[in-house]
């Protein structure tokens, strides 16, 4: 089969690897769809943590079950999500792979796992023509598109960041950061009754956070003067829940600012870097600051059953596709600011 695999910083390459083969409680999932998201960037930079070459990309998964492995003797059966699932079955893959017997998993926190392993990530991932996923990493995506299936993935991580922060209803939620992490959070943030506002640097974006996520406010750092715009929004008091999902040190450390007092601060960005604050003001205003990794079984449950619903679509929020094997001409082009990609993926 082929796949594509990053040799080192700023090289892909596409090659002819062997076929795989499922253990017990596996499937052989057939590929459609890749999602390419800021981890493939920072990957491909060399900036992303937690990473090595060469490494086969792709966390962001949707595709068919060609072949399902039963548990075999000395097993014990899958009964969690994908113990239903069939050859044929469109599904959408979990792509973290966690221990189940660690501090975490036994807290009921599997995605960060101590030991836990991300497909594309820590392991090779799905770009590629077919992999072996475990039974109960699938889920199944009847009625959906390969497209709305692909998208599952990310939007669980904003789901995830926003179901961690506790948000309530009618409280003011700032969203930093408008790529797809981003909308992500705003999209369930508005589902959990707040009141959004969004901040990026690109206009562009902004305008996709009010079309798609239906941000009720914007604020385009640059041209506005972002401290005085949030106070004129919240009458002074700054946004009692404040996401940023930039993975940029300068944000991260900036977002401090912007958070009310007795307020959170949720960094769902990742960056290889230490983020630096003011002690003294942290108390002062008694902030609560979190981190969200990853997402859980739940939240990808809570987004499939959004996009049945239709509180999320992909229209809009799939901007470019390509075809698979003309993936490491493009991928360049699509990380240049200016773009115009908000989610990019690789299509069979």
């Amino acid at each position: 089969m082929k796949r594509i695999v990053c040799a080192e910083p700023r090289k892909l390459r596409l090659e002819e690897a062997p076929e795989p083969t499922a253990g017990p409680s596996e499937a052989i999932v057939r590929i459609r769809r890749v999602g390419v998201c800021g981890t493939d960037i920072h990957a491909y930079r060399g900036e992303q943590p937690y990473f090595t070459y060469p490494r086969v990309l792709g966390h962001e998964l949707a595709g068919v079950v060609e072949t399902v492995v039963p548990a075999g003797d000395g097993c014990e059966a899958s009964d969690a999500v994908g113990r239903n699932v069939r050859p044929g079955d469109a599904v959408a893959v979990i792509p973290y792979l966690e221990c189940g017997r660690c501090v975490a998993c036994r807290g009921g926190k599997p995605n960060c796992c101590v030991r836990l392993n991300v497909l594309g990530v820590h392991i090779d991932g799905g770009m590629c023509e077919r992999l072996a996923v475990p039974l109960d990493h699938l889920i199944k995506t009847d009625g959906l598109t390969y497209d709305q299936a692909v998208i599952i993935e990310p939007l669980a991580i904003g789901a995830h960041a926003v179901r961690r922060a506790d948000v309530q209803s009618g409280e003011t939620a700032l969203v930093v950061g408008g790529g797809p992490i981003g909308l992500g959070v705003m999209a369930f943030a508005k589902a959990f009754g707040a009141r959004v506002v969004a901040m990026d640097l690109s206009e562009e974006r902004l305008t996709v956070a009010r079309a798609w996520a239906k941000a009720d406010e914007t604020v385009c750092v640059g041209r506005d003067d972002s401290a005085r715009r949030l106070a004129e929004l919240t009458d002074g008091d700054g946004p009692t829940v404040v996401f940023d999902a930039t993975g940029n040190a300068r944000s991260m450390r900036q977002a401090f600012d912007y958070v009310a007092h007795g307020g959170r601060l949720v960094f769902v960005g990742l960056v290889k870097d230490d983020i630096a604050f003011s002690d003294a003001e942290f108390h002062r205003r008694e902030l609560t600051l979190l981190a969200s990794r990853n997402a859980t079984h739940e939240d990808f449950e809570r987004v499939l059953n959004a996009l049945r619903s239709g509180i999320v679509t992909d229209e809009g929020y799939v901007t470019h596709r390509v075809a698979f094997e003309m993936w490491p001409d493009v991928f360049e082009a699509w990380t240049v600011p200016g773009s115009g990609v908000i989610k990019g993926v690789l299509e069979w």
